[in-house]
């Protein structure tokens, strides 16, 4: 009997697109003949729809709308050990329609989703999860917690100063504290999101003033770290879990000597004007194009050099220092983590953040490293079914009688 597989996108999120070009992806390359894929699309609204259409991306491009009406609203309930997708608007004759999930799969980025929060949610309905649990999809969204515990480990990263909205009511106050502690340029990100959105570089007090502006329009929190100013950026994928993990081959996108941009990452051609204060020019200078570079082809569409043009002790460095952060966060199916080389300090390598559902999945690291997308997908299942095996065996509750002897 095949796995019934809940492929879950979307979401309320800033990366709600790319989530559903990376869900298809997914959709479109898992084993039939291991597997029932069962596309569940979470609305920005927080609605749940299923639907065959679902899994072809020409259904996301026109009327969303009218898609969602040809296609199913349904929820999530719990019958007994089953875990069901139950039509949601009742049927006056006849059975709702049901249809039983054995295993989640989310493909989803950004806050709202990719932070553990739909993780958490599967999970308590009792799915085993693909991917990070809560804690570690939760450290990895938090750019200043994850640089907190990767230090704690012995991992290279920039210093950072964090700063909430109750800070920026005196921006005076801010802008003053980040010079004090930096030297222009510096970076100015929001805490928790990914795809480069509402990051920019600021070469100055005004273009600071800007970018703080732009990032705590995404965010409550935002981090300013010191830019390097001669940079290479290295992404390298790792796969496993907290007993075994490998990581894949190194890439280092075009062009990234400086931060890429969202259009940069996912629109073709770049270019254009990312947001306020942040021209394509300051946040990078990469483009995508290319046979698998269409527009609307996520991360896979990137420009890159595969394998980086790095030395083969500064891949071995860094692969091992992804299997590492991997381990320290404790994470769970792929990742994929983006590193910093300051070539201005003899390539001293820096680790600049966590994707814990990474845009494609990362397959083509995987695929540039022996392991077809197949593969990949059937090796990140194994890996939430051994860890629900696992979870069975631990003693959740135990027999007392405080309920007996409350007073209340």
């Amino acid at each position: 009997m095949k796995l019934r597989v809940a492929v879950v996108f979307g979401g309320n999120s800033t990366e709600h697109e790319i989530s559903v070009i990376s869900a298809v992806q997914a959709m479109h390359a898992f084993d039939r003949e291991q597997y029932d894929i069962i596309p569940v699309y979470m609305t920005k609204d927080g609605l749940w729809y299923t639907g065959k259409e679902l899994e072809d991306i020409s259904a996301y491009q026109g009327d969303i709308s009218a898609t969602l009406k040809r296609n199913m609203q349904v929820d999530w309930v719990r019958e007994g050990k089953d875990v069901l997708l139950v039509q949601h608007e009742k049927k006056r004759f006849g059975a709702p329609f049901t249809q039983a999930v054995d295993i989640a799969f989310p493909i989803v980025h950004g806050t709202n989703v990719e932070d553990g929060t739909l993780t958490g949610f599967l999970a308590t309905m009792g799915l085993p999860v693909v991917g990070c649990d809560v804690l570690s999809a939760a450290v990895g969204m938090d750019k200043y917690v994850q640089k907190a515990v990767l230090k704690d480990n012995g991992i290279p990263v920039l210093p950072c100063a964090c700063y909430s909205w109750k800070d920026y009511e005196d921006e005076d106050a801010v802008i003053a504290d980040a010079e004090q502690r930096f030297s222009y340029p510096m970076i100015v990100k929001p805490l928790n999101l990914g795809s480069s959105i509402g990051i920019s570089m600021a070469a100055d007090r005004e273009g600071l003033a800007e970018a703080l502006e732009l990032a705590f329009s995404f965010a409550k929190k935002i981090l300013v770290e010191p830019a390097i100013k001669n940079l290479k950026e290295v992404n390298c994928s790792v796969l496993g879990d907290y007993e075994e993990a490998s990581a894949s081959e190194c890439e280092s996108p075009l062009g990234a000597d400086e931060i890429l941009s969202f259009e940069d990452k996912y629109m073709a051609g770049g270019g254009a004007k990312g947001a306020k204060g942040a021209s394509a020019k300051t946040a990078g200078a990469a483009k995508t194009g290319g046979a698998k570079g269409s527009k609307g082809s996520g991360m896979a569409s990137l420009s890159r050099k595969l394998p980086a043009d790095i030395s083969p002790e500064k891949r071995e460095e860094i692969r091992r220092l992804a299997v590492k952060a991997f381990h320290s966060l404790g994470c769970a199916g792929v990742v994929r983590i983006d590193f910093l080389m300051d070539l201005d300090d003899g390539e001293k390598v820096y680790l600049n953040e966590f994707n814990t559902v990474p845009g494609s999945l990362s397959f083509y690291l995987w695929e540039a490293s022996g392991l077809p997308y197949r593969e990949l997908l059937t090796r990140m299942i194994e890996i939430a079914l051994k860890k629900e095996r696992e979870d069975a065996k631990v003693i959740t509750s135990f027999d007392t009688n405080v309920l007996a002897q409350a007073r209340v």
